[in-house]
């Protein structure tokens, strides 16, 4: 039985996930406006990915005889630079959905909630995941650059990163 600090905590994290999956598809709506079709389709996968995860915490948190509850998601921001500052706000707050996992980790552990910490687990792993994807993405901008045909590789490069 989840404690009222796991469940609150846990339905945060529902909404920080459906907040990601709508920052990264403004972000894709974006790309896809300015020509970059291949960070348009990454985007929006990965949007779909976010989605998976609130849906994953939703279905634990209801699996437990609590109840998932749905707040008010942020607007998120739709106006960029250029694909670099997509990719640098992206990983900016892939680096805030970790700190938010770990602080999950660490609510389970002070509440000796020991099968959520279990299946907090996933989520760490997949977090160090994210982080490195687009820590490796803002790479190719360094490598590459966006001049002259740099802005074109880098959307092709970004394509390839698509399941």
């Amino acid at each position: 039985m989840l404690t009222q600090k796991m469940i609150q905590r846990l339905n945060e994290q529902v909404n920080l996930e459906m907040y990601s999956s709508n920052i990264y598809l403004a972000m894709s709506a974006w790309c896809a406006n300015n020509g970059l079709h291949g960070s348009a389709k990454f985007l929006k996968d990965h949007s779909k990915e976010e989605l998976s995860h609130a849906y994953k915490l939703f279905d634990y948190i209801n699996e437990t005889g609590a109840i998932a509850t749905i707040d008010t998601i942020g607007k998120p921001d739709s106006d960029f630079k250029d694909l670099k500052d997509v990719f640098e706000k992206t990983y900016k707050h892939e680096l805030l959905v970790s700190k938010s996992i770990l602080e999950l980790v660490d609510v389970a552990l002070s509440e000796k909630d020991y099968a959520t910490f279990n299946f907090l687990q996933w989520y760490v792993s997949e977090q160090h995941e994210e982080e490195k994807l687009f820590k490796d993405i803002l790479d190719k901008f360094e490598v590459i650059g966006m001049e002259g045909r740099g802005l074109f590789m880098i959307d092709r490069e970004i394509a390839s990163l698509v399941q």
